[in-house]
């Protein structure tokens, strides 16, 4: 009942297809805490290893080389603890097992975003991302304490990605009319990104598989966040990307809708706002617009980064 010393993604995505490699350990692990793990449900998606160990509780095991995110998530779900209006998991135990650390965490209620997200009616998918923009808004006032030490810092962070900004997206199959244009954005990148700024607590991942939505008498609201792993400490308007492209997709409406929440008045929703919010968007980790910007044959409609950014952030 031992883990692999695994070192990359792909032998790691190979090994947990299946689960007879893994649950021995899983069972043991909560056996060590005194824990039941009578029917364990392995969740499919995302980067680590997630399985329920019942109604209540979840095991969630990193590999390795991806330790980062183990201590990301651990210091981020301690500074977040009793300070957020909706429910984020509480550890519950952690440990380490043959170089791979885990942490158990407590099970939240509610549907995750993604499945209820594409069924809601307009108006409720407003006052989603209305909540979400207020979640941001809240996590951002949380002060970053311990989390400040996660590297690299932002500007460090900022600079490595605009130096392999254009051959990520030539990688990922970009459009010429798009790549074109980069040398202006990045120069902008450089000026109009704060790089010094003072630091907030950012996920880099409000999307809906990452929220739990429930349902009340007036229609779905957000009731919870979780996975924690990619957090990191920066510049605020990093964090409305993913509702941006993955959400409001360019309706008008439900981007007015994530502003007024995040706490942006018409009036801040500037034209240098929108460029900070495209460079951003090109810079983030896990840039890929052609699968990420939810917008319909997007790429067809506009030819330069400026048009785009209208196309998502309209007035």
């Amino acid at each position: 009942m031992q883990l692999p010393p695994i070192t990359d993604y792909d032998t790691y995505r190979a090994w947990r297809s299946d689960t007879s490699r893994f649950l021995p350990v899983v069972r043991d692990i909560a056996a060590v805490h005194g824990l039941r793990c009578d029917a364990p449900h392995v969740f499919a998606t995302g980067t680590n290893l997630v399985v329920g160990l019942g109604d209540e509780l979840i095991l969630k095991l990193f590999p390795p080389f991806l330790r980062a995110q183990y201590v990301s998530e651990r210091a981020a779900l301690g500074q977040l603890r009793g300070k957020l209006s909706i429910a984020i998991p509480e550890i519950v135990a952690e440990g380490e097992r043959d170089g791979w650390p885990y942490i158990i965490i407590t099970r939240l209620s509610g549907v995750v975003g993604s499945q209820v997200w594409p069924t809601l009616p307009e108006a409720e998918k407003e006052r989603v991302l209305f909540e979400i923009g207020a979640v941001i808004a809240e996590v951002q006032r949380v002060p970053v304490g311990a989390l400040y030490a996660i590297e690299p810092h932002w500007d460090v962070f900022m600079q490595g990605q605009i130096a392999q900004c254009r051959a990520r997206h030539e990688r990922l199959g970009l459009p010429q009319k798009f790549l074109a244009g980069f040398d202006d954005l990045l120069r902008d990148a450089a000026t109009r990104i704060p790089m010094r700024a003072r630091p907030v607590i950012l996920t880099g991942e409000y999307i809906p598989e990452n929220f739990l939505l429930a349902r009340r008498s007036d229609g779905w609201h957000v009731a919870g966040l979780f996975d924690f792993g990619d957090v990191q400490t920066g510049w605020g308007e990093y964090d409305l990307l993913g509702p941006s492209a993955f959400m409001a997709a360019g309706h008008p409406r439900r981007v007015r809708s994530l502003f007024d929440g995040f706490g942006y008045a018409r009036s801040a929703v500037t034209f240098a706002l929108k460029r900070r919010l495209m460079a951003l968007m090109m810079l983030h980790r896990a840039s890929d617009p052609l699968r990420h910007i939810c917008i319909p044959g997007w790429p067809e409609q506009v030819d330069d980064f400026v048009a785009l950014q209208e196309l998502i952030w309209p007035d």
